[in-house]
């Protein structure tokens, strides 16, 4: 099994690629920021997903704008 499963149709060669890429491209020492970036971007759209599930369920509010 060659292929990453979350991936689709790329296998473990390319993957490997595009992480040598990436180092050579930012360096060591970015990697590490740019991981803290993505992952702080992601949380933060993860909360605003679930911040709008949540005003809309409010039951005080349902005549309010």
């Amino acid at each position: 099994m060659n292929r990453l499963l979350f991936i689709g149709s790329v296998g473990f060669q390319e993957v490997l690629l595009i992480a040598l890429v990436v180092l050579l491209f930012f360096g060591g020492k970015k990697i590490p920021e740019l991981m803290k970036g993505l992952g702080r971007g992601v949380r933060s759209f993860k909360e605003g997903m679930n911040g709008t599930d949540t005003e809309e369920k409010k039951p005080g509010d349902a005549g309010k704008e």
